[in-house]
């Protein structure tokens, strides 16, 4: 049987692209980067690791799409090696509220500990280092 082996990119539709692009560069560290696919279009990603987030205009999102494209209806959670007290610290230099955290959770591949904020659309946004226990829920 046939199957995926990883998550090549995904697509995140946003009311403002200046905010957005501003809030995960400067908050997450994530790189810019524009692009234009085969239809010639301009378009704008958010590159991290061996990822990418592609961003849709609500205004004027691309073909295909979403059946309900909307801005605020994501939530991402980001894996960090940086330690969480670091990311609250630059979190608070930077006007973000944290909503939770930090909080263990459940990754994919193990416990993580978690700290939730948003983003400029409303995105609920994870950051999370793994965790040393085994024990944690989700």
């Amino acid at each position: 049987m046939p199957a995926v082996s990883a998550l090549d990119h995904l697509v995140l539709t946003v009311a403002d692209l200046d905010a957005t692009i501003a809030f995960y560069s400067d908050v997450l560290g994530m790189r810019a980067v524009q692009f234009h696919p085969a239809d010639g279009s301009t378009r704008w990603a958010l590159s991290f690791g061996a990822q990418k987030i592609n961003l849709h205009p609500a205004s004027a999102p691309f073909a295909p799409m979403a059946a309900h494209p909307a801005p605020g209806t994501a939530d991402l959670c980001f894996l960090t090696e940086t330690p969480l007290p670091d990311w609250q610290a630059h979190l608070a230099t930077n006007g973000v509220t944290i909503e939770e955290g930090p909080v263990p959770r459940t990754g994919a591949t193990s416990p993580i500990l978690s700290l939730y904020l948003r983003d400029p659309d409303g995105n609920l946004i994870e950051i999370a280092t793994r965790a040393n226990s085994t024990s944690q829920n989700a």
